[in-house]
């Protein structure tokens, strides 16, 4: 079968779950081979991992430069993997960084690329990719004609389902290219123990309507008691009630949970494309006329600082 390179996204020694869903996908469409970069110690327990999820073959690089330099080092290493081996195709999260990464790398190989897929099938010539475009409004089928196909795959697009493989590590020395913009000082996010907002199943965004920085405490009890990301609008955001790293939209973040919750927000085109291709949508809006109630499955006609309230004890009282 032919090759497929995902790049293996992680974090302090984790996996991040988005990979294993490439890797899931990969399976679909060819051979999958896994690539991890810069894990140091736990690369072992990373191919470990990988290998669980079905990646036959583990390709492991390491150095200094893959924390002290941007980008570029990922890209080295990942053209130079995909040109030894002739990859069949290269799956990349579709992050801020992975699409830089992936469009780096789609040059180096003179290959076409596909970004934001949802879904991946095989096809007579190659991967065919589902996307969703015109801000979700439309669904199209894509093909890369020229090329290995280096694609970039929307987080929750579908479930990581285990499929044990060999995992036979190959630890590969990668010749830098340099010229990469460096780093040269970290401050630590302060985490608010709760899930990443791209990765979450389940998403509570508030917007306008909570009407100030206070109002999101309702957005985050119930957010908290479901176990879910918070997400803002860009409205919410530029009043200044919201970190712009929680803004849900066509300038913010695309998410795609299994459940998004609308609190407060009406709906506009620039929301929209961030979030229309949740599985399940509710809103809760006081204006009936509100766009968001066009996409939505479940709406309800109400003042959030009533509806949310009673939905969070609800949600709480179930869990026992």
């Amino acid at each position: 079968m032919a090759e497929i390179l995902v790049l293996v996204d992680h974090a302090d020694g984790v996996v991040r779950k988005p990979a294993l869903e490439l890797l899931t996908l990969a399976r679909r469409i060819g051979e999958p081979s896994a690539v991890v970069l810069g894990a140091g110690s736990a690369a072992a327990d990373i191919a470990a991992k990988v290998a669980e999820y079905g990646a036959v073959k583990v390709y492991v690089a390491d150095g200094a430069e893959f924390a002290d330099q941007l980008v570029v080092p990922k890209v080295d290493a990942l053209a130079q993997i995909a040109k030894a081996g002739d990859a069949a195709a290269v799956l990349v999260t579709s992050s801020g960084e992975g699409k830089e990464v992936a469009a780096r790398v789609a040059l180096r190989l003179g290959s076409g690329i596909i970004t934001d897929a949802v879904d991946l099938e095989a096809g007579a010539s190659g991967p065919v990719a589902t996307q969703s475009v015109f801000a979700a409004s439309f669904q199209v089928k894509s093909t890369v004609t020229t090329g290995a196909p280096v694609i970039t795959v929307k987080p929750n697009s579908t479930g990581p389902e285990a499929a044990p493989a060999a995992g036979a590590v190959e630890n590969v020395t990668v010749e830098f290219t340099g010229n990469a913009a460096k780093v040269t000082a970290r401050t630590p996010r302060v985490s608010s123990g709760r899930p990443e907002l791209t990765e979450a199943a389940i998403v509570v965004s508030g917007g306008r309507g909570v009407g100030a920085a206070d109002g999101f405490g309702v957005v985050e009890e119930l957010a908290d008691a479901l176990g879910a990301a918070v997400g803002a609008s860009r409205a919410a955001v530029d009043a200044g009630w919201y970190p712009h790293t929680n803004q849900v939209g066509q300038t913010g973040k695309q998410v795609s949970p299994q459940l998004y919750v609308a609190a407060g927000i009406s709906g506009a085109i620039q929301h929209r494309a961030g979030m229309q291709t949740s599985k399940t949508i509710v809103a809760i809006n006081k204006d009936a006329e509100a766009p968001i109630f066009e996409l939505v499955d479940y709406g309800v006609v109400g003042d959030l600082f009533a509806v949310l309230p009673q939905l969070t004890a609800e949600v709480k009282a179930r869990k026992g």
